[in-house]
């Protein structure tokens, strides 16, 4: 079960994405089905490759900052 903090830093992780990325836009929030702990910020991915790439390591900038200052550990699934 997802608590409201973690909700919250999911919501402001998405909200930092779609503010980068306009392209992006939200699917849902979901508890990792291998780790109920974990939580995933699922979105659309940008059409171009390029693009993606800077997503992806713009939010892992993001996430590891979330994991070390909250202790939760978000992550985005892109589809």
């Amino acid at each position: 079960m997802i608590n409201f903090k973690q909700e919250e830093l999911a919501q402001e992780l998405f909200s930092a994405l779609k503010y980068k990325f306009p392209e992006v836009s939200l699917i849902n929030i979901t508890e990792s089905p291998a780790d109920p702990r974990a939580v995933w910020v699922n979105i659309t991915a940008p059409e171009d490759e390029d693009r993606e790439i800077d997503l992806i390591e713009f939010a892992g900038d993001k996430t590891t900052d979330i994991l070390l200052d909250y202790g939760y550990y978000i992550s985005i699934m892109t589809r």
